[in-house]
């Protein structure tokens, strides 16, 4: 991903918060309760004591399902667009195993001594380089995790295709 598309994709994500706030729709999830299905499975994955990275946090949706449904652990938050960060810092502001830091996986590097990274929704955005951006992402975590990195992408096998959007053929 060059820092244009890097760019253009952070524009199009601060302009969703600007006009949906704190709404699954700035994330560009389809409903809350679709939302919850995935974070659901990254739950079933995970012990809740963990010690986890939620790589494209969003706005710390993920981590509310997770406190709500018993996950104790704690919560390393990393997304790209800062007024995401600053909504979720503020949303879990008491939560003193939970911190939200603005990433960017081209420049920085993922905190080592988190039992698994968890990948939602990431790669669904169709950019310059699709593959080498997945690849990139998947090598950076594994090398930083103690136990796995659960991600979930697009499959090709739908009956509908949005043009804007990456499938990966499993």
């Amino acid at each position: 991903m060059t820092s244009k598309t890097s760019n253009t994709l952070k524009s199009y994500y601060q302009s969703l918060y600007k006009e949906y706030g704190d709404s699954h729709k700035s994330v560009q999830h389809v409903s809350k309760e679709s939302q919850n299905v995935r974070f659901a499975i990254f739950l079933n994955m995970i012990s809740s004591s963990s010690r986890v990275i939620d790589l494209g946090c969003g706005l710390g949706d993920m981590l509310l399902y997770l406190r709500n449904n018993g996950f104790t652990g704690e919560y390393l938050g990393y997304d790209f667009v800062p007024e995401f960060i600053d909504a979720a810092n503020a949303k879990f502001s008491s939560d003193t195993k939970a911190q939200f830091k603005v990433f960017d996986i081209y420049e920085d590097e993922i905190a080592q001594g988190y039992d698994h990274v968890l990948i939602s929704g990431v790669f669904n955005n169709k950019m310059t380089d699709n593959m080498g951006f997945l690849t990139l992402t998947l090598q950076k975590s594994i090398q930083q995790c103690k136990q796995s990195v659960i991600f979930n992408a697009l499959s090709t096998f739908v009956e509908f295709k949005n043009e804007a959007l990456f499938y990966v053929s499993p």
